[in-house]
């Protein structure tokens, strides 16, 4: 019925022919369905599309959060491998410093910041010091403790120092003399015992002689316990104490007497007992100390008011955090002072607990009697190394060779924290992993602390006397490295040492380097090791360089990625200064050279010649490690020969129109410093607005050449001995070298041509010429040893080389012992015109290669 119905509806409405009617519904029947079909299937071809973008969404949104945390994981990685250890075992066992394994070197003159002190090869050691001043000399208290060249005293620093168990140093204050005399003797477990001997003279022609103040102290750093004797009213006869590294220990102030003779001398004593929230604070609390209530009543003299340590109220805690934002655990701090007129002698004893067979005090004649003993070993022990009074220098000269010797023996430190440093992947500072450090520092009074460049060329010396010292703080330099491969160029590690530092320098940055001058000195471990003989003849020697050796490499691999230049072969310094506004040539502190002229405008297209040498030497001592270890050398060797290539080298780094080896980069020379101009509205009064600054003015727009700067840079193939001894530039180098009117002066060679347009040119308005013009020791120290080689290698300029090497080396030694001689220092620099001594003082870190530049021993 429903079909009838629908049919009879469809044939009226379709057409009037009724034989017709069949067929046509048929054919809209079917086109109907073919049409509902394609419909349905565009209908879901849209849905297809549309399920397809939602799943595309969805996959993106999935991917977008995966990358995102990967990002964010990415991210934390790399800002946390900053401070990443190496994965690598560390060189030095963890009790490798212990009074267990090694006890000689556990006591020492490890604080090279004081004139005098000493402490422990431990994180928290117990520390001894002196600090001194001179009564009724004014109102101000000239207080002596930190190396000060503010003190602007005579001269002071060790005349002899094995760098182990003794030294005697001499301080020349204002019209007195203090000797400083120590010696250990070992026994127990604890390090042994050490003793003390302060001899006071008088050296003006004065009438009266000075009467002087010594304040003996010891203190605790955050563990350990301190307690004070007194003896005969207010005398403070001793101190007992104890530390974890220490056991029980006991230290005895002697009274003063009148020199070798047991007579006593009048002297008013008093102390201190307090405590102090750190050792950067020992000065300031003594200062804060001091009264001027007390009576110096000798039995033949005027009563005088004398100044003393009184009494000090340390901070609160809450006082200390307010001040620091940090609490810190408060240590013990004992100060025995001594007042007396020269001259004088006083004793101090420090003794060990545990050192139960004693056979005597180390004191008075006994004490007199090691020292003698330990000079003439010194002194037989010097001769046998450096064979000056062979070579017929004077004694004189002698005494200075050993000062200089000594005075970077005993400025070795140890030193024990953290550094603060930064990767671009963080917004603040990190404190790097807690470590040790024994190492020599540049200046005691400048710069007491570890430097990575300079350290190469201290240990040049150092390792001469006695390899040890070396090997340990070789590995300690090394145990410094990070997963990624670097170290931190300048160790700043604790409160001490970031007290002496500006705060913008405390900071270290992961993509700075400095020179790697540390295989200069494992140049000659490996170079010792074949002379005696390989494997059988020096075990441990190789098992140390096996120790070494992946430290090694990723240190080399560290520079050899990010230190890498624009073209094949080529090298850049990273770390350039960038506000070029301010600089007339912005500085590379990283190469160690400072303001030494590079491109005017840094930009990653530089060359630095230097680093390319650096990395040739390095590749090199690699190879001969990797070979006597049995470790795959191919890839060093290669990079060895590719660098040391001669003509790789004079391709990326040769300047025709100078004729001499130079950095490449986008370089003008027409820039000068000059006053900036400050718009002053009419009216107004100048003192408001800002000051006019120096800064740079650039008068032809830079383009990319060679760095056409003749100096210690344009030197390095020759001084690294990258050049063959028959290459026709090491003519041209030795010509420039010879010449006076660019690097040859009576002194030695200035550090920039004196017809450079920068020549002894300011960088800006606070900053002086530093590597610009003035003479440095460190690399005239390269030059003799680099013409001594060319002057004993075949060749067309072995004769030539064998000439300027007696004259170079010649004129260095006579003018730093003239110095030394005239002002009581080895100087950082010297001037080119004059010879005189410059910069920081006492500077016996790379300025002691004299030493070796005298016995001519490369």
């Amino acid at each position: 019925m429903g079909r009838q119905r629908h049919g009879k509806r469809v044939i009226s409405n379709s057409s009037k022919d009724g034989s017709d009617s069949v067929p046509h519904g048929k054919e809209d029947k079917k086109k109907d369905i073919a049409n509902s079909i394609l419909h349905r299937k565009e209908k879901k071809k849209k849905l297809d599309i549309a399920k397809l973008f939602i799943n595309i969404s969805i996959g993106l949104c999935i991917f977008s959060l995966i990358w995102f945390f990967y990002a964010i994981y990415m991210r934390s990685y790399m800002a946390r491998r900053i401070i990443t250890p190496h994965s690598s075992p560390k060189i030095l066992d963890p009790n490798s410093t212990s009074p267990a394994v090694s006890p000689h070197l556990f006591w020492g003159s490890y604080r090279p910041q004081v004139y005098f002190g000493m402490k422990t090869r431990s994180p928290k050691s117990v520390v001894t010091g002196l600090m001194w001043m001179r009564q009724f000399g004014g109102m101000d208290v000239n207080l002596r403790h930190t190396c000060e060249q503010g003190d602007q005293l005579q001269s002071y620093g060790w005349l002899m120092h094995d760098g182990m168990d003794f030294g005697i140093q001499e301080v020349r204050d204002t019209d007195f003399t203090l000797t400083t005399e120590f010696v250990k003797r070992q026994g127990g477990e604890h390090g042994g015992d050490w003793s003390w001997r302060i001899t006071a003279k008088q050296q003006s022609p004065a009438a009266q002689a000075p009467v002087i103040s010594l304040m003996f102290y010891v203190a605790t750093d955050s563990q350990g316990s301190l307690q004070a004797h007194i003896e005969e009213r207010n005398r403070l006869g001793s101190v007992t104490g104890s530390s974890e590294e220490l056991g029980q220990f006991k230290l005895t102030f002697r009274k003063p007497s009148a020199g070798e003779s047991s007579t006593a001398k009048y002297a008013s004593y008093n102390h201190l007992k307090t405590v102090s929230p750190g050792l950067e604070k020992l000065t300031d609390i003594v200062k804060n100390s001091l009264s001027g209530r007390f009576i110096y009543n000798p039995p033949s003299g005027e009563k005088r008011h004398y100044i003393a340590v009184d009494t000090y109220k340390p901070p609160s805690p809450q006082q200390q955090q307010q001040q620091r934002g940090e609490s810190r655990k408060e240590s013990d701090f004992v100060v025995h002072q001594v007042t007396v007129q020269a001259p004088f002698q006083i004793e101090v004893l420090f003794e060990s607990a545990s050192f139960r067979d004693r056979p005597n005090q180390l004191a008075a004649e006994v004490l007199t009697e090691e020292l003698e003993k330990r000079k003439s070993a010194f002194d037989a022990k010097f001769e046998e190394t450096f064979g000056l009074h062979r070579k017929g220098y004077t004694p004189a000269q002698i005494k200075f060779s050993k000062a200089a010797l000594s005075n970077m023996l005993g400025g070795m430190g140890y030193f024990y924290g953290q550094s603060a440093v930064q990767s671009k992947y963080n917004e603040y500072p990190l404190a790097y992993p807690e470590g040790p450090l024994f190492t020599a520092v540049p200046s005691r009074s400048f710069f007491p602390r570890g430097f990575l460049w300079d350290e190469g060329f201290h240990q040049l010396l150092i390792n001469k006397w006695d390899p040890q010292i070396t090997r340990e703080s070789l590995a300690h330099w090394l145990d410094m490295i990070n997963v990624e491969g670097w170290i931190p160029r300048e160790q700043i590690l604790d409160d001490e040492a970031r007290s002496k530092v500006p705060g913008e320098f405390i900071v270290q940055r992961n993509e700075n380097a400095n020179p790697p001058t540390l295989f200069l000195a494992l140049q000659k471990l490996v170079v010792s090791f074949v002379a005696k003989g390989g494997e059988e003849a020096d075990k441990d020697t190789k098992a140390y360089l096996k120790r070494l050796f992946p430290r090694l490499q990723t240190w080399f691999e560290w520079y050899n990625t990010t230190q890498v230049g624009p073209v094949p072969n080529s090298y850049r310094w990273r770390g350039r200064d960038k506000d070029t506004n301010l600089f007339l040539n912005p500085k590379t502190l990283t190469s160690g050279l400072d303001d030494y002229p590079r491109a005017s405008h840094p930009s990653q297209d530089e060359r630095h010649v230097d680093l390319h040498c650096w990395m040739a030497l390095a590749s090199g001592i690699m190879a001969d490690v990797a070979k006597l270890l049995g470790e795959p050398h191919q890839d060093y060797e290669k990079t060895h020969q590719i660098l040391s290539d001669n003509s790789v080298l004079e391709e990326l780094h040769w300047s025709e129109q100078l004729k001499t080896f130079a950095d490449y980069g986008n370089h003008t020379q027409l820039v000068a410093l000059q006053r900036e101009k400050v718009y002053v509205p009419p009216g107004q009064p100048r003192h408001q607005f800002p000051t006019a600054r120096l800064v740079r003015s650039v008068r032809k727009a830079p383009k990319l050449q060679y760095v056409n700067s003749l100096g210690y840079v344009s030197l390095f193939p020759f001084l690294l001995q990258i050049l063959q001894p028959d290459s026709p530039k090491l003519e041209h180098i030795l010509k420039d070298m010879r010449d006076d009117q660019k690097l040859w002066t009576r002194y030695g060679l200035r550090s920039l041509s004196k017809s450079d347009p920068l020549f002894m040119k300011r960088n800006t308005e606070h900053d002086a010429p530093y590597w610009r013009g003035p003479i440095w020791i460190n690399i005239n120290y390269l030059a003799v040893r680099a013409l001594h080689y060319y002057a004993n290698t075949e060749g067309p300029y072995k004769e030539k080389s064998a000439s300027l090497y007696q004259e170079l080396r010649t004129n260095i030694i006579e003018n730093v012992y003239s110095q030394y001689m005239e002002t009581g220092y080895i100087w950082e620099q010297y001037n080119d015109s004059t010879g005189k001594g410059q910069g920081s003082h006492p500077f016996t870190g790379w300025s002691a290669l004299c030493v070796l530049m005298m016995a001519e021993q490369y």
